[in-house]
């Protein structure tokens, strides 16, 4: 049976929520929590992604995601990759971390509602789970995205975005009391919080209204086959990498026929494979055919290298 195709769009909203293999903990204590949310960090800025909301359990995670370009498959294949193999060296372990197959329900996020309830759903999950006591409040648990809402904005991660889940709860400014008013209105909600009002959030495949769910369904008639949408997608990091690729050469008074004379491990090539890495999610092997820098063990051996600098 195929698998169903990933809906992808510029500004989809998504809830993603992926568990570990075997419902196995992802997170053995709060450094591999740190890690997971400076790997985030670095997703966003790879791919343009914007965080709504977050919550880190035992054995698996929810984010609330916005993608401004339609590039959720790649950067999610890099993010679950990129994490796993960080987890796997610090624990000394091998295989597969997570589940197969990550759940991302489609968000209605034109400010009708539907953001600020999901968001809401992911930041009253700690005390769902009963991990917070009647006495604690939701401030108090450290790994949701929760607490930086409550924090000045300078004091965030840069790539939590917070106003349009307080402007759908009709804060309209980003201040000392309008946080406090979120805070306040937060309690209130996991006060009332009832077992069964969470039906549309935990099941289908998309949350809004039937406008919304007949725009998707035409969406994903035109997207015709996974082969294409993905091959798009790819093709779009591609793009920008190449972009990024031509933009350094500019800077260098060098064209791209000189990347072939210079050698494998020449710095000016490990400088832009850094750079390709950290803002793209292209592949060492892409990296190492475009800058001619032959095998992908020598891609990683220079980068590794340079970072010992």
């Amino acid at each position: 049976m195929a698998r169903k195709l990933r809906i992808q769009y510029p500004g989809a909203v998504y809830h993603i929520i992926n568990h570990g293999d075997l419902q196995e903990a992802i997170f053995e204590d709060d450094s591999d929590r740190e890690r997971f949310l400076e790997t985030l960090g670095e997703v966003c800025l790879k791919t343009g992604w914007q965080v709504h909301a977050y919550c880190l359990m035992g054995n698996h995670f929810h984010l609330v995601v916005e993608t401004p370009q339609a590039n959720l498959v790649t950067g999610m294949q890099w993010f679950m990759s990129t994490y796993t193999a960080r987890f796997n060296r610090r624990h000394k372990r091998s295989g597969q971390l997570f589940t197969g197959r990550y759940k991302s329900l489609v968000i209605d996020g034109s400010g009708t509602g539907y953001l600020g309830t999901v968001c809401e759903y992911v930041h009253l999950n700690p005390a769902r789970a009963k991990l917070l006591t009647s006495k604690k409040r939701l401030s108090d648990y450290p790994w949701s995205s929760f607490g930086e809402y409550l924090k000045a904005p300078s004091r965030r991660w840069a790539w939590l975005r917070v106003d349009r889940v307080l402007g759908e709860m009709g804060i309209k400014k980003d201040s000392t009391t309008g946080r406090r008013r979120f805070e306040e209105g937060m309690e209130e909600r996991r006060a009332e919080e009832r077992s069964d009002q969470w039906k549309t959030v935990r099941r289908g495949w998309c949350l809004g209204e039937k406008q919304f769910r007949e725009k998707l369904l035409k969406h994903l008639h035109k997207m015709g086959s996974a082969h294409r949408s993905i091959e798009k997608v790819r093709h779009s990091g591609e793009q920008k990498a190449r972009g990024i690729i031509a933009e350094e050469l500019a800077k260098m008074g060098s064209r791209k026929a000189d990347l072939g004379r210079w050698r494998k491990g020449d710095e000016r090539k490990v400088r832009i494979a850094l750079q390709l890495r950290r803002e793209t999610t292209v592949s060492k092997r892409w990296v190492a055919n475009q800058l001619k820098m032959g095998s992908v063990s020598n891609v990683a051996f220079c980068l590794r290298a340079d970072a010992i600098k």
